[in-house]
């Protein structure tokens, strides 16, 4: 999968009327505004509006939210992709599970990022409390002794 800026012109830059294009395999992934996609085929996407999306990596299945971090996470996911009238119901789930989390928790270090991603919820910045949430899994694999394989 790749990514390139261009605007309507083609030319390779960031100007005001920018969109994305998205270069994809047969078989990878992607969330466009709560629909989720499987590409069968090579395609080439051009994102021209804002939307909210993820792909690949960045994609939770339901059934890999198996541990603290990353049912949190799933939550933050599900908010930043779903339709605008949903957004607070996955926020108020993402918020009590960082909470329990942060209660439970001795490391001083998983509180501070799971602040860290709240505050960054609180400022509508999905993404960012995504990036920090995401930094929890290694810890969660540790401390729980279950690699996600084995969720």
């Amino acid at each position: 999968m790749t990514a390139t800026a261009q605007d309507l012109t083609g030319q390779d830059q960031r100007p005001r009327s920018s969109r994305l294009v998205l270069e994809f395999r047969a078989g990878d992934k992607m969330l466009v505004n709560g629909a989720a996609l499987q590409f069968r085929t090579r395609a080439s996407v051009v994102l021209s509006n804002r939307v909210r999306f993820l792909f690949g990596k960045q994609i939770l299945a339901p059934e890999d939210a198996c541990t603290p971090a990353r049912r949190i996470y799933f939550a933050v996911q599900a908010a930043y992709v779903c339709e605008d009238h949903e957004r607070p119901h996955f926020l108020e789930i993402a918020r009590g599970l960082a909470n329990e989390y942060a209660e439970a928790t001795t490391s001083a270090t998983a509180r501070r990022l799971l602040a860290d991603s709240i505050a960054d919820l609180e400022a509508g910045n999905c993404w960012e409390a995504m990036r920090r949430i995401r930094d929890l899994f290694a810890h969660d694999d540790t401390v729980l002794a279950a690699p996600p394989a084995e969720c």
